[in-house]
């Protein structure tokens, strides 16, 4: 498993797009290392959801959430979310 650690060295705030790169690949490592653990796919995927919409409410309230929420479902069936995910 990795272990974060806190990086002390001052550095220009990255873009929007910078920081969905970075923290995707943060996140597979993460999910790679969980699998390897022996967790299961399923678990992992319905987790990573919770914490994302306990993000989502907290920063933007239950409402907002519930909203943004609501449109999954027409961007799954648009094929939004469907990527080929790297499998180590």
């Amino acid at each position: 498993m990795r272990i974060a650690t806190q990086n002390l060295a001052p550095r220009e705030a990255l873009a929007e797009h910078e920081q969905k790169r970075l923290a995707l690949a943060c996140l597979q490592g993460a999910w790679t290392d969980a699998a390897h653990d022996g967790i299961d796919g399923d678990c992992l995927a319905q987790t990573a959801l919770f914490l994302a919409l306990a993000e989502l409410s907290s920063t933007y309230g239950e409402e907002a959430t519930a909203r943004y929420a609501e449109n999954l479902g027409t961007r799954i069936r648009n094929g939004e979310f469907s990527v080929k995910l790297s499998r180590q």
